[in-house]
């Protein structure tokens, strides 16, 4: 099948905020392409593989986000609605110039592969991508990934640090992951013992991307994959554990439904929250008879973990 490639030049800030509005606009999925987000080969932190310095240099300056649209019809608009995020989030998102081409599904499947390594994501939990070798050591728990169109490689700040936490923070029990994208954390929470998890997101390309890495990884009886909207639809869903790697926005008006899915003294992973939305998400958090215990920050972003009270 053949896509429309469109890429947004932005900032580490607008990444995820030019993600999400072009997965609004009827994207089938979304690439955030981030020099930040690979570490200086000449600074080895013993999380990643060595990177090739070629790679590095080869990458773009700005931050690019691409995403793919199988009509003409889905970009009306589109520029307009980049032109309002400015003045909508108070940010200054880079130049926001948009580029355009057509592209090969097949094509477009091994362009980003050369930008995606192995990395240690917490003390035991290791991402890799299945073409990529990893010399296993005693305690790995080792997560194959191809996200293919759908956001969520763990390499962007948000993903870590959910990964993290959850690693950190999980001690057993059903586990919810509300805009499972690529099914990363909900397949980190069966790798940390998780039985049953249940993994959900509103885009179908993200739910059959998800599936596929639940089966790669041999997960498909612990990890169940659907397509929602939130937890919209989930009545006889309770859980002791959930989390989600979405935008401030979501997570405020995620965090009452989503307690009535919550067992008594759950804990709540969420990120994808910039630093200067942390005390709005933190003060819906506890109207909400949530209590906040962990903080983690990288970069602009900011990951909360609280408990049920």
């Amino acid at each position: 099948m053949d896509w429309i490639e469109v890429t947004i030049s932005t900032n580490t800030e607008g990444a995820d905020i030019v993600s999400e509005a072009l997965m609004r606009q009827g994207a089938v999925g979304t690439q955030i392409i981030d020099r930040s987000d690979v570490p200086d080969p000449d600074k080895p932190n013993g999380y990643w593989e060595l990177i090739d310095r070629k790679m590095l240099d080869e990458m773009p300056e700005d931050v690019q986000v691409k995403a793919w649209f199988s009509t003409v019809e889905e970009l009306r608009g589109l520029k307009n609605c980049l032109d309002a995020l400015p003045e909508l989030t108070g940010m200054d998102l880079g130049t926001l110039k948009i580029s355009q081409a057509g592209v090969h599904e097949q094509d477009w499947a091994e362009c980003w592969k050369q930008y995606y390594k192995p990395f240690r994501a917490g003390e035991h939990l290791v991402i890799k991508p299945s073409w990529e070798a990893w010399d296993e050591q005693p305690g790995d728990l080792v997560i194959e990934l191809d996200p293919g169109m759908a956001f969520g490689t763990g390499t962007h700040e948000t993903t870590a640090m959910c990964v993290a936490m959850i690693e950190k923070h999980y001690h057993g029990g059903e586990v919810l992951d509300v805009g499972t994208g690529s099914g990363i954390l909900a397949i980190a929470a069966a790798r940390l013992g998780a039985r049953e998890v249940l993994g959900v997101d509103i885009d179908p390309m993200a739910v059959r991307v998800a599936q596929e890495n639940v089966e790669k990884n041999g997960l498909a009886d612990r990890v169940t994959i659907c397509e929602g909207d939130l937890v919209k639809g989930l009545d006889n869903v309770q859980c002791e554990f959930a989390v989600a790697n979405i935008l401030a926005e979501v997570i405020m008006l995620l965090a009452a439904p989503l307690k009535s899915h919550l067992t008594e003294n759950a804990t709540f992973v969420c990120s994808g929250i910039l630093r200067e939305r942390e005390d709005e998400v933190t003060k819906v958090l506890t109207a909400n008879g949530y209590q906040l215990f962990d903080r983690m920050e990288k970069g602009d972003w900011v990951a909360l973990a609280a408990r049920v009270r």
